[in-house]
This record gives C-alpha cells, structure tokens and sequence, in this order.
C-alpha cells in the first residue's frame, strides 16, 4: 500500500524507470511450462469472449506533452480504443464508464503469442502516455506480442478524478507538509480539507469505485475483449500490487506475469511510508558517495555521510523559511524540493540533475533545477497544466486504504520516521494525513494476493530501489504463494529494473515472456 503523499502523489510512482547495471551471477534460467495460451482473436482483437464487446482499434498519435504524453515518443504504429466496464461491478446494470487504451501491435505476426498488459504504477500514471514513451525498452517482446496499456478507472481519460485546478494546485503546493507548529499543522489540514472537497465535488461519483479490485476485475474483462485465453501482463511499481491482485482474484486467468519493483502487500499505509522513508534516505546516502567519488570538492553534499545529510536537511529547512526564486516566478519551498530530490533518486540518469540542482540552491540560492525535478513527480507540464496523476493517486490510495490517520498519530510517529530518514521522515510521515477526512471509506487493511494454482508469476527487486524496497520482492512472491512466486534480485539503483537495460535481468525476463523459461527462483543480477 503506498503513501498518500499531498499534491507529488505516492514517492512510490513508477514514472522514472530508467538506471544502469551489467552482468549476472546465480542460477541460469530453467524450464517452466509455459502459462498463456493462443489469443482466441487475431492481431485486430475485435472477437468478443463472454459478451463483451468488441474493441474498435484505430490509428492514433502517441499522446503530446500537452496530452500528458513526453512529447517525445516515436510515432511508431499506435492503436486506440475504449472498452466500457461497470461503474459498479456489483451492480452491472447500474452504469459504465470507459476505458481508454493504446497498443502497438506484434511485429512478427506469424509468431504472435498475444497480448501484453502493462501497468506502469502510481498509482495514477497514464497508461496511454507511458507506454509510447518506454516502448523502446520493451521492442524485444513487440516482436511477439501486442504491447497494450490503459488508463485504469480514475486515471487520465478513464473517468479521470479530477480535483483542484491548476492554479489552485500551484497554491497548495505552498503549504508546509512538514508542519513544526500548531499553525503549520492547521493550515496542512486545511490544504487536505480543500483537496478533498474539490474531488467529492468533481468527481464524487467515481470515488467509490476507482479502488485497486475493482480495476483488476476490469483487466480481466479487458483480457476477454483483447481475445486471450490467459493474461500475460507487466506490472511497475503499483502496478505490482494491482497484477497481485488480479492473480488473487482470478489465478487460473494467470498467463505469464511479471511483477518489477514490487510493493509489499504485507504492510500498512504507515509501515509503508516508513519503509519508503529508509528507501529514499539510502538512495540518497548513495548518491552522495557517488557523488564524493567523482569530485568531492565540487559535490555539493561534499564527502557525503552524515555531514551531507546534515547540508541536504539545511537546505530545505531554509527553503521552508525562506522559499528560493526561479525563473518562472514560482518559489521553491522545503516541500517542493524534497518533493525534487526524491523525483531524482528514482534513477541513476538523473543523479546529475540531482547533482545540479542541489548546487544551485547551496551555493546559487536558485530554485530552478530542483522545482523542475519536483514537477516532473508531481505531474506538471512546463505550460502550468497538471495531469490528474496527484488526484487519482490520492483517490485510489483512500478508496483501497481502511487505515485513517490523525494529526496526532503522525506526531507520535515522528521520531521513527526521523529515525528512519532526517530528510523524507516527516514529508513521508504526514503524507499518511491525506486521507483523514476522505468521502469514502477504504475496503482493506492491505492487498490481498495469494494466489495458489496461479501459473508461476515472476516477482523482480532491485537492491538499492529506493520506492520499493526490494524487501517488498520477496514479501509478494512469499504471499503469492509456494510454487507461485519467482523471485529474481537486481543489485543496483533505481526503480524500475527491466528498465534499466540491464542483460542478466532482460534474458530472465524475454526467457519467461518470449519462451515461457522461469528463471530458477532467487536469481541475482548484477
């Protein structure tokens, strides 16, 4: 269960997944029968199965940065359409809401085995815009099977929550979501308050129904309306938890699933952030000595350790203070750049911006590397435009997360969470009030995925993630069940590992897709 973090969304947000590893130790690949059978339609995927209805693919453009796209996606050969699904999946007849989907077809036709589902986490990112983005990552299985992607309910244009607008946005992001005083906590809860009548407002109809069941039992209608027997599907980050319980509900529906940075379905919203809290603090110790490697006299953290903890922490309570200028006019508050340090430890690639960003606040007093790091998390363009990726975030995490916390819970939680972490515990441990006061009451204390009889599913880790811990790795295949649950650990950074382009974690992964060949349980890349 992930963090409701205000306006960033979740720190566990698979947007960023590229880093960089080599090479494998441990186990080679093993034979394992493969899970999904022969798609039931051809590559156009207009047969029905069980009523639904058929899809109409037609051509269309990969979305536009204004779009909520990167704006920098090849044209390739993309195909859209809508799928329609109950509003309510326990009153079928009670109204619908669409879908919105993107594929890119297989290139080898004559050897098609299917389609492939990708879900890239959140949760709240855009399907429908991440997949052209990353599809180069993923032209190895392109050649077999149709890449295909979506908004989930909630998200983007599949009845996408909507909350505040944009310049209402712009203005909640000035306030202190590391509250040290009454006051502060005050105006916290206000901002929460705001944001949570702007949604019931908007987008009261969804918000009981844009939880993670429901939009699993919508993958398996989507997986009869593509024409598959059996769903073979990618999971990132949220998209973990979202595959788990899919296997969970329908395990003999399990074709050949991969689950990577994989968030740990044993625990609570509280534990969660806190381990997110460790996660991050880490990544950034390592960054520092990464850093200090490389030039330690003009690293702005300097040798790194305990005393660039101690610059970093210095920083943003400066900030907070005193808000630094940027070009565009914005101020970058304490909140806005830890929200940007975080955004940048998701990959390796963006260490130097990190890097860059940091001195220009220490040494610069500018804002603008870190506010434009702090943007790309929170989901806003460089014309102002908000997706709804911070809105969705919270309405899903509320709609799944029984677990409400009280001002006075954070605070008794506060010395863990600054145990944990001097820079993310307290913006990490008052992410957990985002949901006091939420219009619907959340359905469980954590996901449900064990899957016994399910096809063995591929769980992926990668030691230095600091979102998922890799720990969440073995604590899905541990609940997935004996026999289920495939574990394979990359050691490296960043979140993401396929993403990452590494060759030992690729070959496990095209082997089990492309072959149906499980590696041998507890492989480690390297």
């Amino acid at each position: 269960m992930h963090t409701v973090v205000r306006g960033a969304g979740a720190l566990g947000l698979a947007v960023l997944l590229l880093a960089t590893a080599t090479g494998c130790q441990g186990d080679h690949p093993s034979a394992a029968e493969p899970a999904p059978s022969s798609p039931a339609t051809g590559p156009s995927g207009g047969g029905t199965l069980a009523g639904q209805q058929p899809l109409d693919w037609h051509g269309c453009p990969p979305p536009s940065a204004a779009q909520g796209g990167s704006g920098t996606a090849p044209a390739g050969d993309w195909q859209c359409a809508t799928l329609k699904v109950p509003l309510d999946h326990a009153k079928p007849d009670a109204g619908t809401i669409d879908l919105a989907l993107i594929r890119s077809p297989a290139k080898d036709e004559p050897h098609r085995i299917g389609s492939l589902l990708f879900n890239f986490g959140g949760p709240g990112a855009s399907g429908v815009a991440t997949l052209p983005a990353l599809a180069g990552s993923y032209a190895s299985l392109n050649s077999r099977y149709d890449l295909v992607s979506f908004d989930p309910r909630g998200v983007g244009d599949s009845a996408g929550v909507r909350c505040l607008d944009d310049a209402a946005t712009d203005a909640d992001a000035a306030v202190d979501d590391t509250p040290g005083d009454p006051a502060a906590v005050k105006a916290l809860d206000e901002s929460n308050a705001r944001f949570t009548a702007a949604c019931e407002r908007n987008s009261g109809r969804v918000l009981p129904y844009v939880d993670t069941e429901s939009a699993a039992r919508d993958i398996d209608l989507l997986r009869q309306a593509l024409g598959d027997q059996k769903l073979s599907y990618f999971g990132i980050s949220y998209g973990t938890q979202l595959g788990g319980v899919y296997a969970h509900l329908f395990p003999e529906q399990v074709g050949r699933m991969v689950l990577d940075s994989v968030v740990d379905p044993t625990k609570d919203p509280q534990q969660s952030a806190l381990g997110q809290a460790q996660g991050f603090q880490l990544a950034l110790e390592d960054f520092m000595k990464a850093c200090a490697a490389q030039a330690a006299a003009a690293c702005p953290t300097g040798a790194g350790g305990a005393d660039g903890t101690a610059k970093v922490s210095e920083l943003l309570r400066k900030a907070e203070q005193s808000p630094l200028p940027t070009a565009d006019g914005r101020k970058l508050t304490g909140s806005l750049a830890v929200t940007g340090i975080a955004g940048a430890l998701y990959s390796q690639e963006t260490w130097p911006a990190l890097a860059t960003g940091l001195t220009e606040a220490m040494e610069q007093g500018s804002g603008d590397t870190l506010l434009k790091l702090a943007d790309s998390l929170r989901g806003r363009d460089a014309q102002g435009h908000y997706s709804n990726l911070g809105a969705a975030n919270r309405a899903i995490g509320c709609a799944d997360a029984r677990q409400r916390y009280s001002d006075q819970d954070v605070q008794q939680q506060l010395p863990n969470f600054r145990a944990a972490s001097p820079v993310f515990g307290e913006f990490t441990a008052w992410g957990l009030t985002g949901c006091t006061g939420w219009p619907v009451a959340g359905k469980t204390d954590h996901p449900e995925v064990a899957a016994p009889g399910a096809a063995p599913i591929l769980v992926v880790g990668t030691t230095g993630d600091p979102a998922t811990p890799v720990e969440g790795a073995r604590a899905m295949a541990q609940q997935l069940g004996a026999g289920v649950g495939v574990t394979v650990t990359l050691q490296g950074e960043g979140h993401g590992g396929y993403n990452t382009g590494n060759p030992c974690l690729k070959q496990a992964v095209d082997g089990y897709l492309l072959d149906g060949r499980a590696p041998a349980d507890g492989t480690v890349c390297s």
